[in-house]
């Protein structure tokens, strides 16, 4: 085994550095991936690779291994958010109201550094590494995307593996966690519909407000009282609109919120639960209800052996003090989870974080920025994982 990548990584700081700031300074939301597609697809020609787009602004790319063996993917997700950046880095965006709020820039240099080493040494592997260079992480599912139109077969895919920034970990650190590692997703829309009255005369109304209220509080109960203390639902409503005037009851009071689950069966049944719910509360204020719920990400399940070798590959190349466990679940999204449902593997975090540089806020945060000296370390790890799995 080759216990030299991470000091190769870190001899083309330079170059990864140079991807890293023009696809930073350069952003692009989901499904508009355009501009980085074609620098994607442009590195990897130059190291013999081969690629091509995929899901309209995605890339696949395999390396072709010179000894038969399996075939192992990873993932590099690349769209940017809808956010001003406020982090003053002289390779902050270009973009006004567009910056890589979530890691996503240093997520793909990672790749393409991984990429450029493995290229360097296809000889030696046995098997094959494909590269997924994933549009739309965001929102519009572009793993379910890539899934479909055959990123997973030809070769067939044995093992997929991706890491993703973590400000609140230091660089040259990871934090790894078998099984449930986030959360599947039901994104739903509640409008109600009655009779609008004055405020004066309540009674000739059906108030559809108060049989939002009733909703909003009555949907807490499917995780305090439907669910096990120790499975792990959230059921979050963040909108509720109703009326233009305080004297005045409105016909129709609309609701948005969000579902949030780590099993797949209770996935189900709270969906479930939460349609019973709402019909009830309809049906005992006399009002309508239009019920619209949305089948979101999938929670993302590591595979207890793999994730076994993220841990010792990681060990060998920053040391087992600089392995975490997360302890815990996040209850947010990820759609890696798609990959994840037709291979076993691993979804990790790797540490971006530097208090002494100023990298220091989360993800989604106008400030948040990645520790470049990171970069080496994700690009050396994903090596360090292909080369112990394809042995």
């Amino acid at each position: 085994m080759d216990h030299n990548a991470l000091q190769e990584a870190r001899s083309i700081s330079a170059w990864l550095n140079d991807i890293f700031f023009r696809i930073h300074r350069h952003p692009e939301l989901e499904r508009q991936e355009y501009q980085t597609q074609a620098l994607i697809l442009a590195e990897l020609e130059r190291m013999g690779i081969e690629a091509k787009s995929i899901a309209d602004t995605g890339v696949l790319g395999i390396i072709r291994g010179g000894k038969p063996g399996k075939t192992i993917a990873f993932r590099a997700d690349m769209d940017a958010l809808p956010i001003q950046e406020e982090t003053g880095l002289p390779y902050a965006s270009q973009i006004p109201g567009v910056m890589h709020a979530c890691g996503h820039d240093a997520h793909v240099t990672m790749l393409l550094g991984a990429a450029k080493l493995l290229a360097d040494r296809k000889e030696e592997l046995q098997g094959n590494v494909k590269l997924f260079f994933q549009p739309a992480e965001e929102g519009a599912g572009g793993a379910k995307r890539m899934i479909e139109v055959g990123c997973m077969e030809d070769p067939h895919v044995d093992s997929v593996f991706f890491g993703h920034c973590a400000a609140d970990h230091p660089t040259g650190s990871v934090s790894i966690r078998p099984g449930f590692v986030s959360a599947a997703s039901n994104p739903f829309t509640v409008t109600f519909r009655g009779k609008g009255a004055h405020g004066a005369s309540p009674h000739k109304s059906n108030d559809v407000i108060v049989a939002a209220s009733h909703a909003v509080i009555a949907l807490q109960t499917v995780a305090s009282r439907r669910t096990a203390p120790t499975d792990s639902v959230v059921i979050s409503v963040g909108s509720l609109h109703a009326g233009t005037a305080g004297n005045v009851l409105p016909e129709t009071a609309s609701l948005q919120g969000i579902i949030r689950t780590l099993d797949p069966n209770t996935r189900i049944r709270v969906t479930k639960d939460v349609r019973q719910i709402i019909e009830g509360i309809a049906a005992a204020m006399d009002v309508e209800a239009e019920i619209e719920i949305v089948e979101g990400y999938a929670s993302t399940c590591n595979d207890e052996s793999m994730t076994e070798l993220v841990k010792h590959a990681a060990a060998a190349l920053f040391g087992d003090s600089s392995v975490y466990h997360q302890p815990a679940p996040s209850l947010g999204t990820e759609d890696v989870g798609y990959f994840l449902q037709e291979a076993p593997g691993c979804y990790y975090h790797i540490g971006v974080g530097s208090k002494e540089k100023g990298f220091v806020y989360p993800v989604h945060n106008p400030r948040f920025a990645a520790d470049p000296d990171a970069l080496p370390c994700g690009a050396a790890l994903y090596v360090q994982i292909a080369e112990e799995f394809l042995q």
